[in-house]
């Protein structure tokens, strides 16, 4: 069911200031390439005001430094959120519900309210909880004792293990796994490998995404732990005992030690990773492809193998791109010392 809005509602909703007619109607945001009437386009960048000029859209979101256009503008502090919002927004769509499919297996003593949807091939186990609104797609497993809070989706073939806990509005893509084991053994004095059990669970807060093939492992001891507001990317491993805080990003690839813990917003790039038992205060960045070694104070920016300030390893990555052209002047100089060593 298509949505639409008047430029006035999307400007409230963004906390904008509107240029133009107020009573346009908008029913969809798009990029420049697909503008066309009764569509808004978003402007990130002043440089490419120029894009505005002879744009089909009915209006479009822009920074605050352009004044006017030739067509209704919402001018915001930050297109790129405003965009994210309204897309939001006239995306939404209420819950529909279509209850258990006759395909899904459901466990004994579970809790399931009237508005859920459970694909074919669900599989829940006894005495799982499920919030209002939660939609699970054909192929999900949930161990026993799992609760799940409100308006949660999971993607089809996820699986959460036993004793999972799950706050509201929680999205789990494809193939993700929710409390395995973790990764603990103690070795002999013959080298073998003796398993130790992995007692723990996995606890995660309200509004957190969680990327496809992402593994988070139950904690040996206690609860693993991911803070709300958290978004993870796509194949990521976070390993027994850890705790992530509130609104940090975690992009594909990077992987955290068990133990460790992060702190609120921090942001690890793409395949970067983190020993255990450290700890990174609040709104660290790691560079992508980093290894950090050594916990980290509020605010640091670390990049490298091992990771160090982020100032001084751009200079070594810059004085390394010079290397070639350093050993050959070296060279030469021992060759012109050689020379004049020889005629003295």
């Amino acid at each position: 069911m298509e949505k639409i809005k008047t430029l006035h509602e999307l400007t409230k909703l963004v906390h904008g200031q509107l240029v133009g007619d107020p009573n346009v109607e908008i029913a969809e945001l798009v990029s420049f390439e697909a503008a066309a009437p009764g569509k808004i386009v978003f402007l990130v960048d002043v440089k490419l005001a120029d894009l505005l000029h002879d744009c089909p859209a009915s209006a479009a979101i822009v920074p605050l430094a352009i004044d006017e256009a030739p067509l209704p503008i919402i001018r915001v502090a930050n297109p790129y959120l405003a965009a994210a919002l309204i897309q939001n927004h006239l995306l939404e769509q209420p819950f529909q519900a279509h209850g258990i499919h006759p395909r899904a297996y459901v466990g004994t003593d579970c809790q399931i309210p009237g508005q859920i949807t459970i694909g074919p091939m669900a599989v829940l186990g006894d005495r799982v909880r499920l919030g209002k609104r939660v939609t699970i797609e054909p192929g999900v497993v949930i161990g026993n004792d799992v609760a799940i809070g409100d308006d949660c989706l999971l993607k089809a073939n996820v699986t959460v293990a036993d004793g999972t806990l799950i706050g509201r509005g929680v999205i789990i893509h494809s193939g993700t796994v929710i409390g395995s084991d973790g990764y603990g053994y103690a070795t002999d004095a013959r080298g073998f490998h003796v398993k130790r059990p992995q007692m723990g669970i996995v606890e995660i807060g309200d509004d957190v995404e969680i990327g496809a093939n992402t593994c988070i492992d139950r904690a040996t001891f206690g609860v693993t732990r991911i803070k709300s507001g958290s978004k993870i990317d796509n194949l990521v491993q976070i390993a027994h005992n850890v705790e992530v805080g509130e609104n940090c990003l975690l992009v594909g690839q990077s992987g955290i030690a068990g133990s460790t813990v992060l702190g609120r917003n921090v942001v690890m790039g793409g395949q970067s990773a983190i020993a255990g038992h450290l700890h990174l205060a609040d709104q660290v960045m790691v560079a992508g492809q980093a290894g950090v070694s050594h916990s980290q104070p509020q605010g640091a920016r670390v990049g490298g193998m091992p990771a160090i300030d982020m100032r001084k390893f751009a200079r070594i990555s810059a004085a390394s791109a010079r290397l070639p052209d350093m050993v050959k002047e070296f060279r030469e100089i021992r060759r012109r010392l050689a020379e004049r060593d020889e005629t003295e």
